[in-house]
């Protein structure tokens, strides 16, 4: 059996203070835990795939760039 072929993906790049999140879970857990981020952190809105089992999003922790001061 062959293995699957892979693509190529460029480098990731990343923000300081963003987190970028894939959760996976069913439908009610994926649902609270999101529910339960919104109330605690700026997030972007959920990118859902597999049918609401996983999803990808965005956590802004804030700007953690060292002062140029």
């Amino acid at each position: 059996m062959a293995g699957r072929v892979h693509r190529e993906r460029p480098e990731r790049t990343y923000l300081p203070g963003i987190l970028d999140v894939r959760i996976c879970g069913d439908e009610a857990t994926v649902k609270d835990f999101l529910d339960d981020l919104e109330g605690r952190f700026r997030a972007t809105t959920a990118r859902e795939y597999d049918g609401g089992q996983r999803v990808y999003l965005r956590i802004d922790m804030g700007c953690t760039d060292p002062d140029a001061d």
